[in-house]
């Protein structure tokens, strides 16, 4: 789905950039890969053109990276210059209302290629020549990265279009719900959620017994020394809690089975019931 949706974008915007720069010109979907935001950003030239784009009403912001060769010799054109090789530097106040103006359109073309999914309007709030300056994910957040190989003229580079997992995964959930599937392909999702399921159920977890924690004070854990006693609130009637990830699934009284110690599990203790 978002394949279709950036090859329609590439077509549209390719027409676009050639009749305002009056040059030939073509934007063409080479990749859609899943990244880290830390993994897309320390990949993305430095210096460039970034815009931070709103894409109401989904939450969150898209990225519009373009390569500032391609900026500058679209500026060019925009001026009845021949292209070509340019300076990299920033843009001054007479160049910045002239790409501002072929963002505005361009992000038009975005908005028409976007509509068989949602309808989204989006519009420049930021822009930055280093993208090590954003921060509009955390390092770690899933995005996903479409690469399109941008020609102006004689003038060539890769532009990249970055939109976070958490806002495109819900629009692809629900447009997936209205596609009816064929039988082989419900037999092949099918497939894959049992291959998943067993997978899962074969992952190795850590599992503790615990007693129920307490609070002490910085002091008097630097002051402990060995053969001092901790009290805990852990009536000696009440099972421990079995735990995942501080979840607790399950309840158990501590012993042993043979050299190893274990515990056995037991119904749990009726205050959990309440």
């Amino acid at each position: 789905m978002l394949q279709i949706a950036f090859e329609t974008y590439g077509r549209s915007c390719g027409t676009l950039l050639t009749t305002r720069l009056r040059v030939v010109a073509q934007l063409s979907l080479v990749s859609i890969e899943q990244q880290t935001y830390d993994e897309y950003i320390n990949q993305v030239d430095n210096p460039t053109f970034m815009s931070v784009v709103s894409v109401d009403p989904l939450p969150g912001s898209m990225l519009l990276e373009l390569p500032l060769p391609a900026v500058m010799a679209s500026i060019d054109h925009m001026l009845g210059g021949p292209g070509g090789a340019q300076p990299s530097r920033n843009l001054t106040d007479v160049e910045m209302p002239l790409l501002k103006d072929l963002l505005k359109r361009m992000l038009a073309e975005l908005r028409y290629s976007f509509e068989s999914l949602v309808e989204i309007h989006p519009k420049v709030t930021t822009i930055e020549y280093n993208p090590q300056f954003l921060r509009t994910m955390s390092p770690g957040d899933a995005v996903v990265v479409a690469a399109f190989e941008m020609k102006v003229g004689e003038t060539e580079a890769v532009a990249t279009i970055c939109l976070p997992f958490t806002t495109i995964l819900p629009v692809l959930q629900a447009d997936s719900e209205r596609v009816e599937l064929t039988d082989a392909e419900r037999q092949s999702r099918e497939l894959a959620r049992r291959n998943l399921a067993a997978g899962l159920a074969a992952a190795p977890i850590d599992v503790a017994v615990r007693f129920t924690p307490i609070t002490m004070r910085t002091k008097e854990i630097i002051e402990l020394r060995p053969g001092d006693v901790i009290t805990f609130n852990h009536p000696a009637s009440v099972p421990l809690s079995v735990t995942v990830n501080d979840t607790t699934f399950a309840y158990a009284v501590p012993g042993n089975q043979g050299a190893r110690l274990a515990c056995l599990v037991v119904p749990p203790p009726k205050e959990s019931l309440t």
